[in-house]
């Protein structure tokens, strides 16, 4: 079993390794990829030292699976070029995800979908794959008519040169911006860019891939992403009109017993999700779960998880884990 690391160097392909390692994914080579100003360079797995190699060495060397976390433009370019060789690309870009030939996985949904003939996977947004792991099983019970999502996002969704502005920023040093403004003591209700229907590409994303991902287009969905000055995780303040009734014990029953989620909400003593205490791990965490009295059928409830794990780096390797059973299984 080779696994190719493409990006092992960024944010979230060091927390790819650190995952791989964690949960002792059975690999027998890895390859580690960056670009090409990091080739030659090494990294370290297990306590052993590996070479990193360009995306041509690695494609020449067929890997099983390759984990991707280098941009778009990157997957769009290599991704092609692995699944020729035969290897299935788990991709963390957004240049995949609405290719309708392509499928959207967060495995405890819809991994059950994948066929031998898909090689390139597509691995949600990370405010998406939160929002639809508390979804989906209210959906299947309840039938969602709307959605109304405001996020909270950890500016590592943004990138190292976020977290560099930040320290900055606190330590009242000037340095490269990654954002318009400062971060530090405010909050920028701009994630991405923003598109022709004065929504940015974060808050459409999670519209499409909501959709997408629930398999049901009538689903509908609207979004406002904000960045705040966090390093732990995505959290979200979400509103949910069901088109059947439902009880508010009932709803904290369903999500307490889906895979993946741990139920935080007991108010009476202050527990509710943050992202301090979701930070490094691979739950999403739900709380705050309250019926919304103002409309028929409609609740509100908090949701926070770590981007880079189940938003990103653990969702893919849970996808190839999946691959293990099915796929390659002996």
């Amino acid at each position: 079993m080779k696994v190719a690391v493409v990006g092992a160097t960024g944010m979230v392909g060091q927390v790819m390794l650190q995952i791989l390692e964690e949960r002792n994914f059975p690999l027998t080579e890895l390859i580690p990829v960056a670009s090409e100003k990091s080739v030659g360079k090494t990294i370290t797995y297990k306590g052993k030292s590996y070479e990193i190699v360009s995306l041509a060495d690695a494609v020449k060397r067929k890997p099983e699976i390759a984990l991707f976390s280098a941009g778009g433009d990157t997957s769009e370019e290599w991704a092609p070029k692995f699944a020729e060789v035969g290897t299935t690309v788990i991709d963390n870009s957004s240049a995949w995800r609405m290719d309708p030939t392509k499928k959207l996985v967060v495995p405890e949904i819809n991994a059950s979908e994948l066929t031998a003939e898909d090689l390139i996977i597509a691995n949600p947004n990370c405010s998406t794959i939160q929002l639809v792991m508390a979804l989906q099983p209210l959906h299947k019970a309840y039938q969602i008519d709307r959605v109304v999502i405001s996020t909270y996002q950890s500016i590592t969704g943004t990138g190292v040169k976020a977290v560099e502005q930040l320290e900055n920023e606190y330590a009242g040093k000037t340095g490269e911006m990654a954002y318009p403004y400062p971060i530090h003591k405010n909050a920028i209700p701009h994630c991405d860019v923003f598109l022709e229907n004065d929504y940015t590409k974060e808050e459409m994303k999670l519209t499409n891939e909501t959709k997408k991902i629930l398999s049901d287009d009538s689903v509908k969905v609207a979004a406002t992403a904000v960045r705040i000055p966090v390093v732990g995780g995505h959290s979200e303040s979400v509103n949910i009109e069901f088109k059947n009734a439902f009880e508010v014990s009932d709803v904290k029953k369903i999500l307490s017993e889906t895979d993946g989620i741990t139920l935080q909400d007991n108010p009476e003593v202050n527990t509710y999700p943050m992202p301090i205490y979701a930070e490094g791990k691979n739950d999403v965490f739900i709380g705050r779960i309250r019926r919304d009295f103002t409309r028929d059928n409609a609740l509100n409830m908090w949701i926070v998880s770590d981007n880079l794990r189940k938003g990103a780096a653990t969702n893919a390797i849970q996808i190839a884990e999946f691959l293990l059973t099915t796929r390659f299984k002996a």
